[in-house]
């Protein structure tokens, strides 16, 4: 699973590069679409698994052809129906929808190299829903979306355990997009609902418009403390079972007395979680340390100074965070959670080390 994780993410950085430099539906297709089903493990250049200008004759009309078809045995499972990076999806799935009613497969896929939507015919045998149950976009790509997709490589690929998931998947979605739209603009339904225990006047609209502003904050102030409980208990459990950091020999008894004392902080501590939660996905949480230093707070792994990943300076009013990279890069952190903006640079250097 890391190996795949990481194959999706290096496709995705590399999607990010080249889109600029492409504008043909073709280049499209060679440059982002096989590779991206390649790294799903088909082998793109066999045409008994990977049939480019699959037929899929519509009434009447004979000889349409969807772009791709993948075939499992024997007959096609997957239609791949690929645009320009450059074209708006939803202007083309009922291209992909006429398709798929003619044939034996039960997904389909539009993508334009950098987006794919995935559809199949959960409302009815057959024909294709007119609404994805999974999306992912290589631009903004979660790994939880990358384990959804890892059920689509050829050699997990188990069409019963996709179908019962499906539902739930495209509802699951359909959800969360319904509940970021609202905590973000609260329509006035939603703003009804909230009221409904809360409030035992009328809801009139002038009511509605002057709980319009305390239910979007409320919301945000819900979340904002939710992540922060969540932080607090994080770093009570990080520093009751973290190794105490090792003090450094030092010959000069005189010299060790006179020394500043170094103060960890509660901010270096919760710098240091937010570093470790990043960065677990790739290694055991337990191999990420931190030492702390009169002028910076080094975060490591193994506990090796040799291999430390970032280093965080809190301590001034102008905070910042140096990535341990080719060039040793500094970025100013306009607040503690800035550091997640630089999640794929520490991971980039925590790779270098394992």
């Amino acid at each position: 699973m890391e190996q795949f994780q990481n194959n999706i993410k290096a496709l995705a950085k590399r999607t990010l590069q080249l889109k600029d430099t492409i504008s043909t539906e073709e280049a499209t297709k060679t440059s982002l679409v096989m590779p991206f089903f390649q790294s799903l493990g088909y082998d793109v250049f066999n045409p008994e698994e990977f049939l480019p200008e699959f037929t899929a004759d519509v009434g009447i009309k004979k000889g349409e052809k969807v772009d791709y078809a993948i075939i499992l045995n024997n007959e096609p499972m997957i239609l791949i129906e690929a645009k320009s990076i450059n074209e708006n999806l939803q202007k083309h799935d009922s291209q992909l929808f006429r398709y798929f009613g003619t044939s034996k497969a039960k997904f389909g896929i539009l993508t334009n190299g950098q987006k794919y939507y995935f559809y199949t015919d959960l409302e009815e045998p057959n024909k294709m829903d007119s609404t994805p149950f999974f999306t992912i976009d290589l631009e903004n790509i979660k790994d939880t979306q990358i384990t959804e997709l890892e059920k689509f490589r050829k050699n997990n690929f188990d069409l019963h355990n996709i179908i019962d998931t499906a539902s739930e998947l495209k509802y699951l979605n359909a959800i969360k997009s319904f509940l970021y739209k609202e905590f973000e603009d609260p329509s006035e339904s939603f703003i009804s609902f909230i009221l409904t225990d809360i409030y035992n006047g009328r809801k009139t609209q002038a009511v509605l418009d002057k709980f319009n502003s305390i239910v979007r904050k409320s919301l945000k102030q819900f979340l904002n403390e939710t992540v922060s409980d969540k932080l607090q208990a994080a770093i009570q459990t990080t520093v009751s079972t973290d190794t105490p950091k090792p003090v450094e020999d030092v010959s000069n008894e005189e010299a060790e007395v006179n020394k500043p004392a170094i103060i960890t902080t509660t901010e270096e501590i919760e710098g240091y979680v937010i570093a470790k939660l990043l960065l677990k996905e790739i290694v055991d949480e337990e191999r990420i340390y931190y030492r702390d230093n009169l002028s910076y707070f080094n975060v490591l792994l193994d506990d090796s100074i040799r291999k430390w990943i970032c280093r965080l300076y809190l301590d001034g009013t102008k905070k910042s965070i140096q990535i341990n990279d080719e060039n040793k890069t500094t970025f100013t952190l306009d607040k503690l959670s800035d550091i997640t903006l630089y999640k794929e640079k520490l991971i980039d250097v925590l790779r270098k080390f394992i």
